[in-house]
């Protein structure tokens, strides 16, 4: 039986000082959403699926300076909590293929469970939430909230990904595309939703920043 309460104590350990919007709170939202979308899909496994979502940003190259070294200490982590290797497997092959930066260039085809862990992620990057997440992250790396002369950017790598540009035009470069990307039914819904709030609120933004009386 994993032991999911020492998981669950190492990811607020690793997690618990973040401030760009990859926090505790943040990780809690996304095992919420994967036990939800996991009651649309009884077939999927439940174990590998909540704890993939527990610990997906733990390997993060934007969060962690040595990924090796902590990739090592999660599957310590992961041993003692009493994951079998072949779980074990199957989480790491979730957690090193769902980010939307490797999948840029390279389209990972994820098991059902790693879709479910996916499509959580990306829904918590979506609608309210994802609107103070991404403020959230672009004061964290110093990033201006909008310039109207620099366009959102179409063709995109990771490296360029990675690169600064303003708050608002990360919405039209990655997260009005997210609802597209969705895997699961239910995900697509909650996404349209979602998505149709935030470019409510990107236009009403532009709106207000050129206002002229």
């Amino acid at each position: 039986m994993i032991n999911f309460e020492m998981i669950h104590n190492y990811v607020v350990e690793q997690m618990a000082q973040d401030h760009s919007g990859h926090d505790v709170a943040h990780i809690e939202r996304v095992v919420n959403l994967a036990r939800h979308l996991l009651k649309r899909q009884p077939e999927a496994h439940q174990e590998i699926v909540l704890v993939a979502a527990a610990t997906h940003d733990i390997l993060d190259d934007k969060l962690v300076a040595d990924v090796v070294a902590k990739r090592a200490e999660l599957l310590t982590t992961y041993q003692q909590s009493g994951l079998t290797a072949k779980q074990i497997a199957a989480v790491l092959d979730i957690i090193d293929h769902m980010s939307y930066s490797k999948n840029l260039k390279t389209h990972y085809q994820l098991t059902l469970d790693g879709q479910i862990v996916q499509d959580a992620d990306r829904l918590d990057a979506l609608g309210a939430i994802g609107i103070g997440r991404t403020f959230y992250y672009g004061a964290h790396t110093g990033a201006p909230m909008y310039d109207p002369k620099v366009a959102p950017r179409t063709e995109l790598n990771k490296a360029d990904y990675r690169q600064q540009s303003p708050v608002i035009n990360h919405f039209y470069e990655k997260l009005f595309k997210l609802g597209d990307l969705m895997n699961t039914e239910e995900a697509k819904t909650i996404a349209v939703q979602r998505i149709r709030f935030m470019q409510e609120f990107v236009q009403t933004f532009k709106n207000e920043w050129e206002f002229d009386d």
